[in-house]
């Protein structure tokens, strides 16, 4: 049967779990050689019969590509694809995930508006909020995300979003999403959350009250290390009515009005429109996204566990291990496993450092969720540029180093880090 011509209805019958939806998500328009995979279109421009079409494309009114910065065929499929996989009302690609994020907040961000988050954020993105959108009259404030009765107290009137991250990185910190998202539900507020550390296959951010996902597709989508991209997830379930920014234009676009801003005004002026080339290996990413994130998250909880037994490891940091501070409500969201990353402690800086130069297989480099396990310092490198005040502040400890797990056998990593140890 040709998937591509069948109905909805039978389309949803053959495609009753995740990894099987995701394989046969149909073109928008079939293609003239029967391609199993969606053909790569590396065009700026596209041609229109007449001039009407070339109107209603340019105008928004018609599906019509017009130009890549806008849209362009093969991302679009991409999006499609992750669409399928999570019920968003739209998704929109980006070439990177700070791309995702710094356009999330500006679409929803004005002067005199404030945004509720933690110190417990990625570096880059706390100096985004700080450095880009602090000094354009964007008030940040930070509190114990962990703690709903204190988020409250930090909301009022000109509260625009709440923002976390589903787990933190380095600190593996995690918030509760219901609570907060019933908290943002009952104020008007929208909760923003960055993903990347768990893929959107394996746990649903709607359900837990998101409004807006973004996460960095560089990492698990992928794969491999091999390009960079972002995704935002608008699930339309949020009334921007309640919006001082977007509350006109909620009368008319409703659910659809942030993706209306985004797409209308945002992220088209900024230029931050994924490529169609990194759409297409990332569509293939997705393809076998399921099994490499199972195999990787295993080989995580196994490693943890065989860590917390090994001397000379002060201590280690994983949410599904049981006396995790944050395992309950880890479990609660996300099942078994807690992501591809742990951190572990050793006695000194100098005791990471002596460590991370005696490895041999484990690669010393950034970026999460490679096929490869990879280390890094991450007060000297990702938060390199904070003052010691400023670190102690984000619990961004000099004593950690912080270990995505890759594909590799689980033994053969945790011998790479006992003869570094040594």
């Amino acid at each position: 049967m040709n998937i591509n011509k069948v109905g909805a209805k039978e389309r949803r019958l053959i495609m009753a779990n995740k990894e099987t939806t995701v394989l046969h998500v149909p073109f928008d328009r079939p293609d003239a050689y029967h391609a199993l995979n969606m053909p790569l279109y590396h065009s700026v421009a596209f041609e229109f019969d007449n001039a009407e079409e070339m109107e209603l494309a340019f105008t928004g009114r018609s599906a019509g590509h017009a130009y890549s910065r806008i849209t362009n065929p093969t991302v679009q499929y991409f999006e499609k694809r992750v669409q399928s996989l999570t019920g968003a009302l739209s998704v929109t690609a980006m070439n990177t995930g700070m791309s995702a994020i710094s356009n999330t907040l500006i679409t929803i961000a004005q002067a005199g508006s404030n945004i509720v988050t933690s110190n417990h954020l990625f570096g880059n993105t706390m100096s985004l909020l700080k450095n880009v959108l602090g000094p354009f009259g964007v008030e940040i404030r930070t509190c114990d995300l962990t703690k709903p009765e204190v988020v409250r107290q930090h909301i009022d009137a000109n509260t625009c979003a709440i923002f976390l991250e589903i787990i933190t990185n380095p600190q593996l910190e995690v918030a509760d999403l219901s609570a907060l998202g019933a908290l943002g539900k009952e104020l008007g507020v929208p909760l923003v959350a960055d993903s990347t550390v768990i893929p959107f296959s394996h746990y649903s951010a709607k359900s837990l009250g998101v409004n807006i996902e973004v996460l960095s597709s560089t990492k698990y989508l992928a794969g491999g290390g091999t390009s960079l991209g972002g995704l935002v997830i608008d699930y339309g379930n949020f009334n921007w009515k309640n919006s001082k920014k977007l509350g006109e234009l909620a009368q008319q676009f409703k659910a659809f009005t942030f993706t209306k801003k985004l797409r209308g005004d945002v992220y088209t002026n900024l230029g931050c429109y994924m490529t169609p080339h990194v759409a297409y290996m990332q569509t293939l990413g997705l393809e076998t996204l399921n099994l490499r994130y199972k195999a990787q998250a295993e080989n995580t909880l196994a490693l943890a566990k065989k860590l917390q037994q090994t001397e000379g490891i002060a201590s280690v940091n994983y949410p599904a291990l049981p006396d995790h501070p944050f395992h309950e409500v880890a479990k609660r969201q996300f099942g078994d496993y807690a992501g591809a990353v742990l951190t572990f402690s050793l006695e000194s800086r100098e005791a990471c450092f002596a460590f991370l130069n005696k490895l041999k297989l484990v690669r010393r480099a950034t970026n999460l969720f490679e096929n490869k396990s990879l280390a890094i310092h991450p007060a000297s490198t990702i938060f390199g540029n904070f003052t010691s005040e400023q670190l102690e502040e984000m619990n961004v400890d000099n004593r950690v180093i912080r270990l995505s797990v890759g594909l590799e056998n689980v033994e053969d990593v945790y011998q790479d880090i006992l003869q570094a140890l040594n």
